[in-house]
């Protein structure tokens, strides 16, 4: 599973499944959204154990850092022995709170009806979750 000591950038954050896709991970190192040490990097830059690898995720950045290289993806029960997330946790409370503020409803309940659409209506301006 281990591939010498280098890999490049966009193989080993595909393999380590920080991007569900190579091609999506080569898109972001070609738009700028990957740094190595504060310099962006190319999807050819190769990666070695140790390097501090910054990527851009909107709305927040997160941090890795490299524990083993590799270019064959594995399970995620595997890559946590390849990459240590070093992102600080006030970020990742942003990154929480970005997707509390979206309505979520059960798969299969369909639309709501009049009635709980008053209900929801109700409570989004009281603002008093409490009382339902």
């Amino acid at each position: 599973m281990v591939v010498g000591d280098k890999v490049r950038i966009d193989k080993w954050l595909w393999a380590v499944r920080i991007f569900k896709t190579r091609s999506l991970a080569a898109e972001a190192c070609g738009k700028g959204h990957v740094s190595i040490g504060g310099v962006n990097v190319k999807a050819s830059r190769e990666v070695k154990v140790g390097d501090t690898i910054s990527v851009r995720v909107p709305p927040i950045q997160r941090d890795y850092r490299v524990k083993q290289v590799t270019d064959k993806r594995m399970s995620a029960q595997l890559a946590v022995d390849f990459v240590e997330e070093t992102t600080p946790q006030e970020r990742l409370d942003i990154l929480r709170g970005a997707h509390m503020q979206f309505e979520h409803r059960d798969r299969g309940l369909g639309r709501p009806t009049k009635r709980d659409r008053r209900l929801i209506d109700r409570l989004k301006e009281s603002g008093d979750y409490d009382e339902f």
